[in-house]
């Protein structure tokens, strides 16, 4: 049994090439003003949506597509503090990273549920349970992958892959939860 498409997709290039070793060896340092970047715009992603949905039914294009560049940025960073990709993320170039979902219509009404964003983050529970636990086995993956790319360069395909689905778990959470995309509940899997 094939199974559905989930409407948020992320896939992230695997890179066939030595990765460099210096950047991935103080990638915790290197990351922090990203990570503070983040941080300081990522509040602003939910409240936004959240009203405009349930009290007008709308979801404005601008502020749609804000906030799946925001979400794509995110992603860029999560790479490469995941060492996936060993560029520095740029603000407003894909590099590695894809991330997409489906516009939900201007008119909320037609693609969403008006009341459903009220309790989509609770309905998420089951997710972050799992992601707690992903998370763990994710940081195991990226503590190998980081002796491998200092010892051959190359991040191990099958790590890779494991680290990948995480992060698009996430994204899928954040996107029914929070970002109100989809009232498609998240698959349980890590693969598109």
């Amino acid at each position: 049994m094939q199974p559905t498409t989930y409407p948020i997709s992320l896939s992230i290039d695997y890179p066939d090439r030595d990765l460099n070793r210096l950047t991935t060896a103080f990638r915790v340092f290197l990351a922090i003003p990203i990570l503070v970047v983040i941080g300081g715009v990522g509040s602003l992603v939910v409240f936004g949506p959240l009203l405009m949905v349930v009290f007008r039914q709308k979801y404005p294009r601008w502020w749609f597509d804000w906030n799946l560049e925001l979400q794509r940025f995110g992603a860029r960073v999560a790479a490469y503090v995941a060492l996936l990709d060993d560029r520095y993320p740029a603000t407003d170039d894909e590099q590695s990273v894809h991330l997409d979902y489906p516009y939900p219509y201007p008119d909320a009404a037609q693609g969403l549920n008006r009341w459903l964003p009220l309790v989509k983050w609770l309905l998420a529970i089951p997710h972050y349970v799992v992601l707690v636990l992903l998370d763990l086995a994710g940081l195991v993956a990226m503590v190998v992958a980081w002796f491998a790319i200092l010892f051959t360069g190359r991040y191990p395909r099958s790590l890779f892959d494991f680290v990948v689905g995480v992060l698009r778990w996430h994204n899928r959470v954040v996107g029914y939860a929070f970002i109100m995309v989809t009232d498609q509940y998240p698959p349980f899997r890590l693969t598109s």
